[in-house]
């Protein structure tokens, strides 16, 4: 039996296709190993959501190749679409499979074990890798993977979304990613319905820009969201990043009425300043932002509203970054997710002018991390004394005592202190108080 080993960078889209391939190589008879062990294939799912996340993904690639030098390498994912790929990966990659092309997996490997006895795939390579770097916007279809079982045990991720028709200006994605493509609704419920009948209580509906969904369609995500709901054994719904512009009052209401949505939402910002928003080719202002935070406050007691925030974005001056901040501050999130912006070439941020040094976006990076982690810690603690139901994930050993931990539907992480199994179970209680870290204690009530 072969030994297949497979890796995964970036966001939960991409977490959900590499659980997808695992699914499809098991189905093929391969044995999965972890990465760290001698594989007969190698499978990095790559990400170029940052310079960062390139150079990981060349880190990762090359790896795998030292793991076992006689090994099929495979690059898959965002980063091989994009032009820096064409002159960055090497010959130490074997196969390469472009985003829309992950079902293909197993076909590919036998094509190329095929060529190989001819010797035929280093040559063939370069033209591989230029007709899947050049996406050039021709309507797509949704590529249809589907998971029954997820690593998690509680919470699956459930992809219903590709592509990104936004173009921000400092994004690579929709370059590497391509337009729009919904998943059918259809497609969506029959596997809601499997990971139910496999156990798992909460589904969490991911996608490039989740928000779109149904564009392509005639579709909208607010009506797959209500299918969804109607799912027995499905007792809760997460939704992934949402663009704040979806955030209506006929939106939000009609999400309040679903008792299984968590009022947990995560609304992309990326700067608190208008001007910034109008270079970044955002499409919306901050007044129009923060008009969203205040309707779902309406509509939800005390929601967990998140961010993304960019600091250092190009031409960001003190001033603007200072006016990001007391908006940050004005609007009170849980979570801000805080990057320093990462200069993609093939972006129009790219070429603008007055880049921000490094070590300022460093310095504007760690003030709004400090004030990240006093607004988490303030909106954790407005639950200390509250009586909440928590899901329960896994057990963790702490002070000679056995917990079982798991989130509200806040997101906000509770210890339960038990001698039996509780894992994947429902336990209501009172949060009494911080047990360590981000973690509180809840009490029997």
């Amino acid at each position: 039996m072969k030994k297949a080993a497979l890796h995964n960078l970036g966001c939960k889209v991409n977490a959900y296709e590499t659980e997808a391939m695992q699914h499809i190589l098991e189905a093929a008879g391969y044995e999965i190993v972890p990465f760290t062990e001698k594989a007969d294939v190698y499978v990095i799912n790559t990400c170029s959501v940052t310079n960062i996340a390139d150079r990981k993904s060349r880190q990762m690639l090359h790896k795998a190749k030292k793991n076992n030098p006689y090994a099929v390498v495979v690059a898959a994912g965002c980063y091989v679409q994009t032009k820096e790929a064409e002159t960055a990966l090497d010959e130490s990659i074997d196969i390469i499979i472009g985003n829309n092309k992950k079902h293909e997996l197993v076909k590919l490997l036998e094509k190329f074990e095929a060529e190989k006895k001819q010797e035929e795939t280093k040559q063939n390579r370069k033209a591989q890798l230029a007709s899947i770097a050049d996406i050039n916007h021709e309507k797509q279809e949704y590529e249809e993977l589907y998971l029954e079982r997820t690593a998690e045990h509680t919470r699956a991720f459930l992809k219903v979304q590709d592509g990104c028709n936004q173009f921000c200006s400092y994004c690579i994605i929709p370059f590497a990613r391509g337009r729009v493509r919904s998943r059918k609704a259809e497609d969506v419920l029959g596997e809601v319905r499997r990971l139910a009948e496999h156990g798992y209580r909460e589904v969490v509906l991911t996608g490039i820009h989740l928000s779109s969904y149904g564009a392509d369609t005639g579709d909208s995500l607010l009506h797959l969201i209500e299918l969804v709901h109607e799912v027995e054994g499905m007792k809760r719904i997460r939704l992934g990043s949402l663009e704040p512009r979806i955030v209506t009052e006929d939106f939000v209401k009609r999400l309040s009425r679903l008792e299984k949505i968590c009022p947990h939402f995560h609304l992309s910002l990326q700067s608190g300043c208008d001007t910034v928003l109008a270079r970044m080719n955002r499409r919306y202002d901050t007044a129009e932002y923060e008009a969203g935070c205040q309707m779902l406050r309406k509509y939800f007691s005390h929601p967990a509203i998140t961010t993304d925030v960019i600091v250092g974005f190009p031409g960001e001056t003190e001033e603007e970054f200072q006016i990001t901040k007391e908006y940050l501050e004005r609007i009170h999130f849980y979570e801000m997710h805080i990057f320093k912006y990462s200069r993609r070439e093939g972006t129009k941020a790219a070429a603008m002018k007055n880049q921000v040094p490094e070590p300022e976006k460093t310095r504007r990076s760690a003030i709004l991390l400090d004030l990240e982690k006093k607004m988490s810690e303030e909106f954790r603690n407005a639950y200390l004394g509250e009586t909440v139901t928590a899901l329960l994930e896994e057990k963790m050993e702490f002070e000679g005592k056995t917990y079982f931990t798991g989130y509200t539907k806040e997101y906000v992480k509770v210890a339960f202190e038990a001698g039996s199994d509780l894992t994947n179970q429902f336990v209501t209680g009172k949060i009494s108080e911080q047990l360590t870290g981000d973690i509180y204690l809840m009490v029997e009530f």
